[in-house]
């Protein structure tokens, strides 16, 4: 099965520490609460989308959090975590699961909700309506259907943006002329640390054409170690073939050389992917989509609009 999302895991967490004797770290409960759910060794390995942390381990930290919000654990020490009496109040009910909507009942979860959003606290809602009714407390903006980490929805949403910017990147690059493609793969070498500064690049983009390259950077001041260019815009469907490939590797060993960077705004056909593994120069092969990952990576073309500064807890600051 898929990694539990972060409600789904507060029931078992909160059992964890119900059984466990004094505080521990929510890590402690990660092989027993995966061996639990049956997870592959790739699920346990699996991390949320920047890569930063361990999926099942994010989802677990912020189980915590927000059972902690609503009373159910508390931090006696640094980094560690116990039930409560209010927690163990909870599971004497024996509930089948435990959500944000379960955690509407506590008072302070939803004050932490609502102070989080940045919205005004809702007036107080009444026991019963004009019917009779028993009225059930709400949690603002939080259903069942909040199954991601907030972090996991800012790094999703991060690579959305992205994706859309990749996707304009190709686009653009698609409409350049063969002389331009051939100055921004230059830009980009030197932008990715090839290469020694602007008056190289358009030195090399001089003697464009020369024996079947397109451009040639040196990696040191004296020009001991060269790295051959040949960029090949193509429009999409229009896939760089063998032949292609084994003229390039013919130019490189007519030069001498050991390195060589093939790029094209298109893809690559598997047979000439296969001919760039068996050659005896090392050639590397940077299709549309690798080309604009990297364009956002090395930020040529783009411009950097905003920043978001994620915070977290210094623990060593409070480690007296």
């Amino acid at each position: 099965m898929a990694v539990p999302d972060y409600q789904t895991l507060m029931l078992p967490l909160l059992q964890c520490l119900a059984f466990h004797e004094g505080p521990a770290t929510v890590r402690h409960f990660l092989e027993p609460i995966a061996d639990a759910f049956e997870l592959t060794e790739d699920e346990r390995a699996a991390r949320i989308p920047s890569g930063q942390e361990i999926l099942l381990a994010n989802r677990l930290q912020w189980a915590r959090t927000y059972m902690g919000k609503a009373g159910l654990l508390a931090s006696p020490k640094r980094g560690l975590v116990q039930i409560t009496e209010r927690g163990r109040a909870l599971l004497a009910e024996a509930p089948e699961r435990i959500d944000v909507e379960m955690l509407g009942r506590y008072p302070e979860f939803v004050s932490w909700v609502v102070g989080s959003r940045g919205k005004t606290p809702a007036p107080r809602i009444p026991a019963n309506d004009l019917s009779g009714n028993t009225l059930e407390p709400t949690v603002p903006a939080l259903t069942r259907s909040d199954e991601s980490t907030p972090r996991e929805r800012i790094d999703a949403a991060m690579g959305e943006i992205e994706a859309a910017l990749r996707s304009e990147i190709l686009d653009r690059v698609r409409q350049m002329t063969p002389a331009e493609f051939e100055g921004l793969i230059l830009r980009l070498l030197l932008a990715m640390g090839y290469g020694q500064g602007l008056d190289e690049m358009a030195s090399a983009l001089g003697g464009s054409g020369d024996g079947g390259m397109d451009g040639v950077i040196h990696q040191d001041p004296l020009g001991l170690e060269r790295v051959y260019i040949q960029a090949k815009r193509y429009k999409e469907g229009n896939n760089v073939s063998s032949p292609d490939i084994r003229n390039f590797i013919g130019a490189l060993n007519i030069h001498r050389a050991n390195k060589g960077v093939f790029v094209t705004a298109s893809q690559f056909t598997s047979d000439a992917r296969q001919a760039a593994q068996g050659s005896t120069v090392q050639v590397v092969l940077i299709d549309g989509d690798r080309l604009s990952d990297l364009m956002v990576r090395y930020k040529v073309g783009v411009l950097v609009r905003g920043v978001v500064e994620i915070k977290e807890l210094d623990e060593g600051f409070f480690d007296g």
